[in-house]
């Protein structure tokens, strides 16, 4: 693969702000379910928030496989602090980057690079989940306006404090019988938005999820993403790149796993000797360390695939499935080697264990990246 001194340099400025300023804060964060406004504006500082962003915008505009990187090195320490870059970077500002008129691209990019200001992703509803065309929320035009109702849920950076907004997909009409989907930018201060947190996540509660009601909200027209009728295209468009940053969460998180329990396997002993050197655990260790290496080298290869312009969508999802799958062996292994201290708070493997689970569910399940996969590689083909 292409890894280049940036890319180090890269990998070894967020592993040490991540061991320096994230881990020593991260049990707490998590105990509280609090989101932490500090450390995301020092992601902001190192300049996270804009690494893929073109420069006349703020942003370093770096390639994928950086800001995978980046990702990567976060969830090895803490799920909810890489969480909330990769929801901000692929879902809240890919959109507006990828389908953004240039004054769109004006308004929103420049103050969502900085770490003072976040975007969320308005897709997933209580009743539209694995089937996004499940959407109710509407809008019509009433003027020069759309008019919003509904709510979505689960929405990744829509309530703290410095949320500016959320790219919003709705029914805006019906084409040939068939629900037309477009996707509209809600700013956070417009009426009759509201923004919920919500509390009691069993993982990345130190990230900050949101549920969105819009109650005859109202968005001027110059405010649709894209052009109407492609709200479909254009959030499913956002979710292939965003299963990259996925994967990057899932190996980081099997990363971070994996080093505790190889740690772990060398301090503790049983029947003299470190439990590291009985081949059950010797066993379990080599299979973590494989299924990562493979991990790695599928993901990396999806983001070279995306940089370089060619087709990435099958492996997009493919390190998606595969990097969150091995995020749930690691952990489960992990906690398994740590036997009884795994299931105590004092130790981080039993956090990892729990962050992980989320990554089988968001950004599309487990099963609808094998259905993705399958049409990819020709299954449905008559």
């Amino acid at each position: 693969m292409y890894i280049t001194e940036e890319h180090e340099m890269i990998r070894k400025t967020v592993r040490d702000f991540a061991e320096r300023e994230i881990k020593p804060v991260a049990q707490e964060l998590d105990e509280k379910g609090e989101f932490s406004l500090p450390l995301t504006k020092r992601m902001g500082e190192l300049g996270l928030f804009g690494l893929i962003t073109e420069t006349k915008y703020g942003g370093s505009e770096m390639d994928m496989l950086a800001y995978v990187i980046a990702v990567e090195e976060l969830a090895r320490v803490d799920g909810s602090h890489a969480a909330t870059l990769a929801a901000h970077i692929s879902l809240g500002m890919g959109p507006i980057m990828n389908f953004g008129t240039d004054e769109q691209k004006q308004k929103y990019l420049p103050m969502l690079t900085t770490g003072d200001a976040l975007w969320a992703f308005g897709l997933t509803e209580p009743d539209a989940g694995s089937d996004s065309r499940g959407t109710k929320t509407s809008a019509r035009i009433e003027g020069d306006q759309w008019v919003i109702n509904g709510s979505k849920i689960f929405i990744t950076n829509g309530a703290s404090s410095i949320n500016k907004g959320a790219t919003v997909q709705v029914v805006s009409g019906e084409n040939k019988g068939k629900k037309e989907f477009t996707t509209i930018l809600v700013d956070a201060d417009t009426p009759g938005f509201k923004r919920v947190s919500m509390h009691g996540k069993m993982m990345w509660r130190a990230s900050d999820t949101a549920e969105l009601y819009f109650d005859d909200c109202r968005v001027p027209l110059t405010n649709t993403l894209g052009k109407r009728g492609e709200g479909s295209k254009i959030m499913l468009n956002t979710l292939d790149s965003g299963r990259l940053a996925i994967g990057a969460m899932g190996l980081g998180c099997a990363q971070g796993a994996f080093e505790m329990a190889l740690q772990y396997s060398k301090e503790r002993k049983q029947f003299g000797k470190p439990i590291g050197h009985f081949q059950v655990n010797t066993f379990k260790l080599a299979d973590m360390a494989t299924k990562i290496e493979l991990g790695r080298n599928l993901l990396y290869k999806g983001c070279w695939l995306k940089t370089n312009g060619k087709p990435y969508a099958k492996e997009a999802a493919m390190a998606k499935l595969y990097c969150s799958e091995i995020a749930r062996e690691v952990a489960d292994e992990g906690v398994q080697i740590h036997g009884g201290y795994g299931l105590m708070k004092d130790y981080p493997i039993e956090r990892f264990y729990r962050d992980q689970r989320l990554l089988q569910i968001g950004e599309g399940t487990s099963e609808i990246q094998r259905l993705v996969i399958a049409r990819h590689i020709g299954v449905f083909d008559e």
